[in-house]
């Protein structure tokens, strides 16, 4: 419904356009190239995941969300743009959780110095929730989906107050970098103590520094409109991420050093199909909450049958794993997905075959540090394997994944992930 309401409106877009006369003087044909350039701007920003006005962008990601801890959660957000200005912004929402009844929000802004590395300093004040075990590198680009398949699900999550200043800057075009210093003040939503040196923490104050870097060497840019755009997506990318938290500064409790990594290499053949292989990796020194470390993607419901846990897939998750079930302060993962030729049954209808596999290691130190929650490592290698078959109906599939290796369970249905998965695009 939400794929045709929104195909509906760019044919609507596009009618007004064409059901104009033929152009009669120069004049009106430079005005429908000027709206032909506006109407393509307009899907651009929509593509995006913004609504454009005058001065200000309305983001679209903070109309309407759900996971297992708000329940609902709606909102109103967005950014100035370059008619604006073009040297400062300002961004930020609020939303209200139906289920919590609490009002989340940020403002933010930035200036540029630079306009030739695209280098801006940004300040922003925060107070939200984050999952629990989520990593999120800095410089990775804007992600817009109409729906987040995890996030239904989710139920781990930390309130968070941040007051942070940072930096992005081009280094070159392949090379992209962000550097932050953030203070924080955590509270789990949830039962959780942190031990050491014989106290109990139930909420922190931290102080962290980020720098990460983006390389994408095989990428191919061009020069449109005075900036530098990406024309051509090259594999292998690789993401490194060092976060520093420093003990005493600004009141942080805790001492901390995190490394964080990724790469993907995606293999694109003549015949329409393609294989991508993602590796993740990460690892946590010194003293670090639970908030703060691993939970490898999982993105299944802790319920008995196989029906009761029927949901939707997410894009890169472990559909058989549990929530909340592993932690880990070291681990990596491997994803690989082949994705073969969509078969051309019809115009309309062209569904898609992916098959997929799913590796997962880990461990952790000092696991009698964390009280409060129980959960096991990764140790072991964790293993799933499945597929998917893709725009069945409206942009919806089915997904089935099966569990097995190290963390087999002993009951079998307990090992299998029955799901629908959703794939749109504009």
């Amino acid at each position: 419904m939400l794929k045709h309401l929104f195909v509906v409106f760019f044919i609507t877009l596009a009618t007004n356009s064409y059901a104009q006369q033929l152009p009669s003087s120069k004049s009106d044909s430079t005005k429908i190239a000027q709206d032909s350039i506006k109407k393509t701007e307009f899907l651009k920003h929509i593509g995006n995941g913004y609504l454009p006005f005058h001065y200000f962008n309305l983001d679209l990601r903070y109309l309407i969300k759900f996971n297992q801890y708000e329940g609902l959660r709606s909102g109103l957000g967005g950014v100035t743009n370059d008619r604006f200005s073009e040297h400062y912004r300002i961004d930020g929402y609020t939303v209200y959780g139906f289920k919590d009844k609490a009002f989340k929000y940020k403002i933010g802004g930035g200036f540029r110095i630079n306009q030739a590395t695209d280098t801006w300093v940004n300040l922003a004040y925060v107070d939200d929730l984050q999952e629990t075990g989520s990593s999120k590198f800095l410089t990775d680009k804007r992600f817009f989906t109409f729906f987040e398949p995890r996030l239904l699900n989710i139920d781990l999550f930390h309130r968070h107050i941040t007051k942070s200043v940072s930096i992005q800057h081009k280094i070159s075009n392949h090379l992209l970098s962000e550097t932050q210093f953030a203070v924080s003040k955590i509270d789990p939503t949830y039962n959780y103590t942190y031990l050491l040196d014989n106290k109990s923490y139930t909420t922190f104050d931290l102080s962290t520094a980020k720098m990460s870097l983006q390389w994408s060497p095989f990428s191919t840019y061009k020069i449109i409109n005075e900036d530098v755009k990406e024309i051509k997506s090259g594999y292998p990318k690789f993401t490194l991420q060092l976060t520093q938290g420093f003990k005493s500064v600004f009141g942080s409790d805790f001492n901390f050093s995190k490394l964080d990594f990724r790469t993907i290499q995606q293999f694109n053949y003549k015949n329409g199909s393609s294989t991508n292989i993602t590796l993740v990796a990460g690892t946590v020194g010194g003293d670090a909450p639970i908030t703060h470390l691993y939970h490898a993607y999982p993105n299944n419901i802790t319920k008995e049958t196989i029906l009761q846990r029927f949901s939707v897939a997410g894009l890169n998750s472990f559909e058989t794993m549990y929530f909340n079930e592993f932690f880990s302060d070291k681990f990596s993962t491997l994803q690989l997905k082949h994705s073969f030729k969509p078969f051309n049954i019809s115009d309309r209808f062209k569904p898609q075959l992916v098959l997929i596999s799913r590796y997962a290691v880990g461990d952790m130190n000092s696991i009698s540090r964390h009280q409060g929650i129980e959960f096991n490592t990764l140790d072991k290698l964790y293993s799933e394997s499945g597929f998917e078959i893709n725009k069945l109906l409206f942009g919806f599939g089915l997904s089935f994944a099966y569990r097995y290796g190290g963390y087999h369970l002993p009951k079998l249905e307990d090992n299998i992930a029955f799901k629908f998965t959703f794939n749109i695009s504009l």
